[in-house]
């Protein structure tokens, strides 16, 4: 059988392509390259160019390949800019994902696994790591479309022949340790990246909103997870629905968190160059922590991190960053290369 990857040419999903590849499994990736890249997707991969809410492509593809499991990345992710325009987050979330899913009902297709975030959480008490039975209170528009989706599916596999597992990321970060996918958008503002493309010299400087939260040096705190173990347990969610497991929702975390300072210092101690650092105000819809308890994922799933180390998520990121540089023709320092053409 065939593994449907939405949204498979960005920057989780492509890592979810070339490890469900490297598992054997046959995999076909849809994407309308918003943010994506073709290259990022393995030449072993069908690829399709549409967005997921596409009927006649989704009916192209269902026709064309067997697939019986969807796993859904395709989405909007940036909190301020959910702020800023919450109905396209409601449709670029939510409604497409109803869409996928209906035509996934119809088509016979009975296992889902869905991007999830911990956003659907908002607000925490300090010092408490969250765990799915937490209350659901989103702050941002994002946080609700992704909650809305979750709530959706819920309905969905109570009404019909079909599983889901929705995974709930904290702050995802990293790159394959093989060099082969990492993330790659111009513009991204996960922190490892920026930092690192300050690092680099192609940032003038890395923003730190807010410095006065209730944390050990008043920046905010964040559980960091490497991707490679996030698709790990994407994985392992798979085939816990393939063996006939119940719908569930998990945490994706490591129960450890970092401040944002904690952060730049170590981009700083790994590349060996100091930035600057601009301390601005806080932003709408920041927590001042959150960390996961992700113990459901690893009883339910098995799942057992392996890259749970804030300085080997750095260092791949750093790995990545310098080589998305010269493959974009500059150097290390973020000088353009004037012998050297950009390759995509």
């Amino acid at each position: 059988m065939t593994v449907l990857v939405t949204g498979g040419a960005g920057y989780i999903g492509s890592h979810m392509v070339w490890r469900l590849l490297d598992a054997g499994e046959d995999v076909v990736v849809v994407d309308r390259l918003s943010t994506g890249f073709r290259w990022a997707v393995p030449p072993a991969a069908r690829f399709y160019l549409g967005d997921v809410a596409d009927p006649l492509l989704l009916q192209t593809i269902f026709a064309e390949n067997q697939i019986d499991a969807i796993i859904h990345f395709a989405g909007s992710a940036v909190v301020p800019a959910s702020i800023q325009d919450p109905l396209a987050y409601y449709e670029n979330n939510t409604d497409k994902t109803r869409l996928l899913m209906s035509a996934a009902i119809r088509a016979g297709i009975r296992h889902f696994v869905f991007s999830s975030t911990a956003a659907v959480y908002g607000p925490q008490p300090d010092g408490k790591l969250v765990g799915e039975d937490a209350p659901s209170r989103p702050e941002t528009p994002y946080g609700q479309s992704k909650l809305m989706s979750e709530i959706m599916l819920r309905d969905a596999a109570a009404a019909h022949d079909f599983r889901y597992a929705a995974l709930r990321y904290f702050n995802v970060s990293g790159a394959d340790p093989q060099g082969r996918t990492g993330q790659s958008t111009d513009g991204a503002t996960h922190l490892i990246k920026v930092a690192c493309e300050a690092a680099l010299g192609r940032r003038r400087q890395v923003d730190i909103y807010g410095t006065d939260y209730p944390t050990h040096d008043g920046t905010g705190v964040r559980d960091y997870i490497h991707v490679s173990d996030l698709v790990e347990a994407h994985l392992a969610a798979l085939r816990h629905l393939r063996c006939g497991g119940r719908p569930l929702v998990a945490n994706c975390g490591y129960g450890a968190g970092y401040s944002v300072l904690d952060v730049l210092n170590m981009v700083m101690r790994v590349h060996g160059r100091a930035f600057r650092i601009h301390m601005a105000p806080r932003r709408p819809g920041d927590a001042a922590s959150i960390v996961a308890d992700a113990t459901l994922a690893r009883r339910e799933l098995g799942w057992v991190p392996q890259h749970d180390c804030l300085e080997t998520i750095v260092r791949s990121s750093l790995e990545w960053e310098i080589q998305l540089a010269q493959r974009s023709g500059f150097d290390a320092g973020g000088l353009r290369k004037v012998f050297a053409a950009p390759s995509f």
